[in-house]
């Protein structure tokens, strides 16, 4: 079995386009995520352990197949056991009853074991999926998409739905085919009882199907409810800081126990729902079994039947009502996998981000050109940046400035390709950015934004992350980012955990270590965006320093609010309303007494 777990690539693919049903929207490939379709979908995902699955198939057949010898059995003893010449040893009995049951016992555990390993291999391979969808989706993904909410999409979403999935598909499978096996014995004994029996039928199945739409209906709500208050318990975990420093304890809880009480109502209401469905199928399902009994009575006060027939088919009949029972409250657990599994499938469906280059940069020398660049950020009514022309030869170092909102930052995810502009160019070594693979295009950045992101791992892990680890450069990178001091007093050194997003260190100690991080990259282009704004002067001394002993070997872009920073660098452009208004190096500005000799004096004054 172990052969087939390497899945294909099209094991969760899009299924046939369909029109636009009310309420979803459709997917890339203009198909909308329905109930059915997405049903489809996880028949296509385990389609590649289908030899697991047609196992525990035949298990459940074998295990079925078992079912009608308890009242055959009962029948031939009742018929010739009981009058005194058995043609059988008594011996015989406890052994063929009890290997009756060992071995449909052992072919259900097979069957639910086959089945159980099969899924548990597509519910791998769909959590590798989604993790792939979520890294290469369109940055839109990530302003509707909470972290708290991707993490249960991934982690606990594909587990409960093809967790409930599974056992509902088992009951099908073992109850469904015991059922058909006992009514095809049924029908041996005595099809016109059973047919009386099968009249109801109809009835039954109107009863489901409204039951049905009510649980679907339900289930949507409660799910949609349930992901809001994860969301809502990710911005308490998340923001824990601002909720306390804003007193907030009282109004965020108002908040859980407003979306709780109503994620609690519509449980109630599916469970209700759901739990409708098998007494109202019993009730009438009852009104068969009574005709049955009155019309076996009178066939045996005929004398049309013996008493083991009788008693036979009455077995097998009640028999078929512990099947039954499970096999309508299948719905439930059946609708709600599908409701998890759709969420699943339309992140899956999330459009990557865009990638339409070809070329493969080696490493670049690192020249960057601004051609008339003009980005409009969506429901913007001015421009980011408008008609941006700004050339930065390799090696030189250059800083941006101006005040917040002036286009810094978002020039910064343009050259990053997170970006696509309006109109105009950015080239790197004179290639259009368009015209590189994204990846090729980032490996010639290396950044430090004041939004820091650290990992969860040692602090080496995060210096050289996802790249080789090699102890020297570590400590090298550590050395000039002002941190070896610092980790050399660690009890594990730079083997110590730093935390759910370095929350062991402090902002300066974040800030240093990802700085440390930029440095081990060895990238030819380096944005530091605000990247010392958390240390003290001491610190940013050494880390200017550190990028003193760069000057000519590397790009540097230099984002800063505190102006001190960047007097040293070769060129200084000043960026106002997304319009570059000046640019030349310290004194040339000053002298010009313009928008940066303004923002020096004030930052002097202040």
């Amino acid at each position: 079995m172990d052969g087939a777990s390497t899945a294909p690539a099209t094991e969760f693919d899009h299924g046939p386009a369909r029109r636009p049903a009310s309420g979803r929207q459709p997917g890339p490939d203009g198909a909308v995520e329905t109930l059915p379709r997405t049903a489809r979908r996880l028949a296509r995902g385990l389609w590649p352990w289908r030899s697991a699955i047609l196992g525990a198939v035949a298990c459940f057949f074998v295990a079925a197949a078992l079912e009608p010898l308890v009242p055959a059995l009962l029948k031939y003893l009742l018929d010739h056991g009981f009058d005194g010449q058995a043609p059988f040893p008594l011996w015989l009995v406890p052994l063929v009853v009890v290997g009756i049951f060992v071995v449909r016992g052992a072919a259900s555990f097979g069957g639910a074991y086959l089945f159980a390993w099969a899924t548990s291999k597509a519910v791998l391979d769909l959590r590798r999926r989604l993790v792939g969808a979520i890294m290469q989706a369109d940055a839109a993904l990530y302003t509707v998409l909470s972290p708290g909410v991707a993490t249960a999409r991934v982690i606990n979403e594909p587990q409960n739905a093809f967790g409930a999935l599974t056992q509902a598909i088992t009951t099908l499978l073992r109850d469904g085919i015991g059922f058909v096996v006992l009514l095809g014995y049924l029908f041996w004994l005595d099809w016109m009882l059973t047919l009386v029996a099968l009249a109801v039928v109809p009835l039954v199945t109107v009863v489901m199907r409204r039951i049905h739409r009510r649980v679907v209906d339900v289930g949507g709500r409660t799910y949609a409810s349930q992901v809001r208050l994860t969301g809502i318990i990710d911005d308490i975990a998340r923001a824990w800081r601002v909720v306390r420093t804003f007193d907030a304890q009282q109004f965020e809880q108002r908040r859980f126990d407003e979306e709780a009480a109503r994620l609690r109502a519509g449980t109630v209401e599916s469970v209700a729902a759901g739990a409708m469905l098998s007494p109202l199928t019993q009730v009438t399902a009852s009104v068969g079994v009574a005709l049955i009994l009155t019309l076996a009575l009178w066939q045996a006060r005929r004398g049309a039947a013996t008493v083991g027939e009788f008693v036979a088919f009455i077995t097998a009949l009640l028999m078929t009502s512990t099947p039954l029972r499970r096999l309508t409250d299948v719905t439930q657990p059946i609708v709600g996998a599908l409701i998890q599994a759709r969420a699943c499938f339309e992140l899956l469906d999330t459009p990557p981000e865009p990638d339409d280059g070809t070329l493969d940069l080696g490493r670049a020398h690192g020249a960057i050109e601004l051609r008339a660049l003009r980005v409009v950020h969506a429901g913007a009514e001015r421009p980011a940046l408008h008609d941006v022309d700004l050339r930065v030869r390799a090696g030189e170092t250059v800083a941006l400035v101006g005040p917040s909102g002036a286009g810094k930052t978002t020039l910064v995810n343009a050259l990053l390709g997170f970006i696509e502009p309006e109109a105009g160019m950015l080239c790197l070594d004179g290639h259009d950015l368009r015209t590189l693979r994204k990846a090729a295009l980032r490996r010639q950045f290396a950044v430090v934004s004041q939004d820091i992101v650290l990992f969860d791992d040692s602090i080496e892990a995060n210096v050289a992350y996802a790249l080789p680890p090699d102890p020297s450069r570590i400590a090298a990178c550590l050395e000039a980012a002002r941190l070896a001091e610092f980790v050399a007093g660690l009890p594990e050194g730079a083997r110590t955990r730093v935390g759910t997003n370095g929350n062991r260190l402090s902002g300066g100690q974040r800030q240093r270590l990802a700085i440390a991080r930029a440095l081990y990259k060895d990238a030819p282009v380096w944005i530091f965006d605000e990247a010392t704004s958390a240390l003290d002067s001491e610190s940013e001394r050494g880390i200017q320093a550190a990028l003193e002993r760069q000057r000519g070997a590397r790009t540097l872009l230099l984002i800063a609010h505190r102006l001190s920073t960047i007097r040293r660098a070769d060129r200084i452009h000043v960026l106002v309303d997304g319009r570059l208004v000046e640019s030349g190096d310290h004194e040339s500005l000053m002298g010009r007494g313009g928008r940066y000799a303004a923002m020096v004096r004030a930052q002097s004054m202040d």
